[in-house]
C-alpha cells in the first residue's frame, strides 16, 4: 500500500534512483546559499533561529530525567550554552521500541515517504543547520552550509534510494507452483515480510555530524528501525535541530515521534556510550570517529550490525607533471581545506628523491618541495581570505599534534595563527608541512596525524611510492588516494595499488575538484575494503542487512492462489 508523503515525493526518488544506476551529476538540493533558491530571508532567518537556540534549553517532547546536559563551545570563540534534555536511557530505548510497532507495520512506502519529508523540510532549514554546524565543528559558513546542508541531504536520500532499490525487490507474495509429472503439480501461496532489525544507534562526530550522520540515520529509517541519534558532546546543535524536525514529520504524519530520538551527552561520555552500545536493544550501530573507538565497537558490540568510518592514511604520488604550479595549488587547497580535520584530507605526499619529470625539464625533489610548500604560503598569504578556506581548529588534541608533528623533520612551511577578521578568538591555524624520509621515518608517516599536518617524503622510485601507498592504505586503511603522472603505465601501477589498497583513486586533479571531495549518487565514500572503514557510502551493502524478510507459505489448490504482490506496491 502507498503513502501520501511517498506520492508526494515519488519523482525525487525516482531520480536518485537512476542518479545510483547511472553515477552522474544529479541533485535536488542546491548547494550554494541563493536567495532565488532558498528565500530572500533565508540566511538572516536562519541564522537567527541558530542566534535563538543560544544560552537556552532546547525542547525535546522525548523521556528524559528532567535534568539538563550540554557544554557545547564554537571554535571561533564562544561558548554556545545550550542546554538539552538529558535522556533516561532505559525509557528512551523503551520508548524507541514501543514506537518500533507501529513503524514496523507502515512498510516501506512509508517508511520511504516520511524519509523524503523530512528531508525536505531538512533543506529549508539549510540556513539553521548551517550555522550551527559551524559553531560546533568550526567550518567556514560556506562549507557548513554545503557539507552541512545540501551536500549531507544527498547523502541521506542516496541511502533512502539505496534502501528502496533492495526493499522493492521483494515481493510482498508469490504463488509458487512445481510441476509433478503426470501428477497434480504442488502449488503454494507464499508471503514475504520485511522485518527491520529493531533500534540503530548513530554516534555522530565532531566535525561532520550531519554529512556523517545522516547516511546511518537515514538507512536505518528507510528500511523500518528506529534511531536513538547520540551526538558528540561538542557537537550535538545539528543533530538536535535534525531530530526536531523528523520528529514534527512523524508526528504530522501519524506516527510516534519516538521513532526518532536524542541522546545528548556532556564531557567524557564514552562509558555511557560503550555502555549503550551493548545493550540488547540496540541492533544497528553507525559510528564515524576515532579507530580505537571503531575497533572496539566491532570487536564487542556482538548482538548489533556495526557500520564504521574510522582513521585512515591518505596518500599522494608524484610521479610526472604538465604544470607543476596547477598540482601544487590543488595539492595546497586540499591541504588547508577546513584545516585538514577531513577523514579524506590528504597526509602523506611521495616523490622521488631522484626527483620528477615536467613538461620544462626535471625538477628536482627539493624543487618539488619547496613548490608546494610555496603553495600553501600563497594560499594563506591574506589571513582574511584564508580563514573562510581553512576555518577554525575544532579541537585542542589538533592543537597537540600540530606541535607535536612540527619536530618530527624539516619544516617546510610552518603552522601559524591567522587572525579571524569576525571572531577574534577563533582558534585558526595555517597547515603544516614537512620533509621525511622513507628509509627513516616510516614510524611517523605510517600513522594518522589528524589536522593541517603533511610529510612530503622522498623514496627511491615512484615503484616505491606507489608500492607504499598500497600497502600502507591495505594496512593502516586510507579513504583517498591520488596520484600525478603523465605516464600511462604509472597510472595503469597506481590502478593496482588503489585496488590492493582497496582505496578510491583521483588522477591528476588540478582544477576545481580535490581529492577530499565525494559527490553523492556518483562517487562511493569508502569501500570497506581497508581499516579506514568497514561499509561505504552508500551501497547496496550498506542498507540490505538493516532487515531481514520472514516468510510464511501454505499448500493452495493449484492455479488459484492470489497474484503475486508487490512489497511497495
Amino acid at each position: 500500500m502507498t503513502h501520501p508523503l511517498f506520492t508526494k515525493h515519488e519523482a525525487t526518488l525516482t531520480q536518485a534512483l537512476a542518479a545510483i544506476a547511472t553515477r552522474g551529476y544529479w541533485s535536488p538540493f542546491a548547494e550554494m546559499p541563493s536567495p532565488k533558491v532558498y528565500g530572500e530571508t533565508a540566511n538572516s532567518d536562519g541564522e537567527a533561529a541558530f542566534k535563538a537556540h543560544l544560552n537556552q534549553t532546547f525542547a525535546l517532547d522525548q523521556p528524559s530525567t528532567g535534568e539538563t546536559v550540554g557544554n557545547e563551545r564554537s571554535p571561533f570563540g564562544f561558548a554556545l550554552g545550550i542546554r538539552y534534555p538529558k535522556a533516561d536511557v532505559d525509557a528512551l530505548l523503551d520508548a524507541s521500541a514501543t514506537a518500533q510497532r507501529q513503524w514496523r507495520a507502515a512498510g516501506p512506502a512509508a517508511w520511504a515517504g516520511v524519509s523524503l519529508e523530512i528531508l525536505s523540510r531538512l533543506n529549508k532549514a539549510s540556513f539553521e543547520i548551517g550555522y550551527s554546524v559551524m559553531h560546533t565543528t568550526g567550518q567556514a559558513f560556506m562549507m557548513a552550509f554545503q557539507a552541512g546542508g545540501p551536500h549531507a541531504q544527498d547523502r541521506a536520500l542516496e541511502a533512502v534510494a539505496y534502501a528502496w532499490d533492495q526493499l522493492h525487490r521483494i515481493p510482498a507474495s508469490a504463488y509458487w507452483e512445481k510441476p509433478q509429472g503426470k501428477n497434480p503439480p504442488l502449488a503454494m501461496h507464499k508471503q514475504f515480510t520485511v522485518v527491520p532489525r529493531g533500534t540503530g544507534l548513530v554516534l555522530g562526530c565532531c566535525t561532520f555530524p550531519t554529512w556523517n550522520g545522516y547516511p546511518g540515520m537515514f538507512a536505518d529509517l528507510a528500511t523500518g528501525n528506529t534511531v536513538v541519534v547520540k551526538p558528540h558532546p561538542g557537537a550535538i546543535l545539528p543533530l538536535a535541530v535534525t531530530v526536531r524536525i523528523a520528529r514534527d514529520v512523524l508526528r504530522e504524519a501519524g506516527f510516534d515521534p519516538n521513532v526518532v530520538t536524542l541522546l545528548a551527552t556532556e564531557g567524557n561520555d564514552g562509558p555511557l556510550v560503550q555502555d549503550l552500545a551493548l545493550r540488547p536493544e540496540i541492533k544497528i550501530i553507525d559510528f564515524t570517529g576515532s579507530t580505537q573507538n571503531g575497533n572496539w565497537l566491532e570487536r564487542n558490540a556482538h548482538q548489533a550490525q556495526v557500520y564504521t568510518e574510522k582513521a585512515g592514511v591518505n596518500q599522494i604520488v608524484i610521479d610526472s607533471v604538465d604544470n607543476i604550479k596547477a598540482v601544487a595549488s590543488n595539492i595546497a587547497f586540499s591541504l588547508a581545506l577546513y584545516s585538514g580535520q577531513m577523514c579524506t584530507a590528504p597526509q602523506n605526499i611521495y616523490v622521488p628523491r631522484d626527483g620528477i619529470r615536467t613538461s620544462e625539464g626535471q625538477m628536482s625533489f627539493d624543487d618539488v618541495a619547496n613548490a608546494l610548500a610555496a603553495a600553501v604560503e600563497k594560499l594563506i598569504s591574506d589571513p582574511a581570505r584564508a580563514v573562510e578556506l581553512t576555518g577554525a581548529i575544532q579541537n585542542d588534541g589538533v592543537m597537540g599534534r600540530i606541535a607535536e608533528a612540527r619536530q618530527l623533520g624539516e619544516v617546510l612551511t610552518d603552522s601559524q595563527s591567522l587572525a579571524h577578521p569576525v571572531f577574534s578568538d577563533a582558534q585558526v591555524r595555517s597547515p603544516l608541512m614537512l620533509k621525511l624520509d622513507v628509509h627513516t621515518d616510516a614510524a611517523n608517516f605510517t600513522r594518522e596525524w589528524f589536522g593541517p599536518i603533511s610529510f612530503v617524503i622522498a623514496t627511491d622510485s615512484t615503484a616505491q611510492s606507489l608500492e607504499l601507498a598500497g600497502s600502507i592504505a591495505a594496512e593502516h586503511g586510507a579513504l583517498t588516494f591520488s596520484v600525478y603522472s603523465t605516464d600511462d603505465a604509472v597510472v595503469e601501477a597506481a590502478y593496482d595499488a588503489a585496488i590492493r589498497g582497496g582505496v578510491a583513486l583521483s588522477i591528476n586533479l588540478t582544477s576545481g575538484v580535490f581529492v577530499n571531495q565525494t559527490a553523492a549518487y556518483s562517487d562511493f565514500h569508502g569501500t570497506g575494503a581497508n581499516p579506514a572503514a568497514n561499509a561505504a557510502l552508500s551501497d547496496a551493502a550498506f542498507v540490505a542487512n538493516r532487515f531481514r524478510v520472514v516468510q510464511s507459505r501454505v499448500h493452495v489448490a493449484p492455479k488459484i492462489a492470489p497474484p503475486v504482490v508487490s512489497q511497495t506496491a
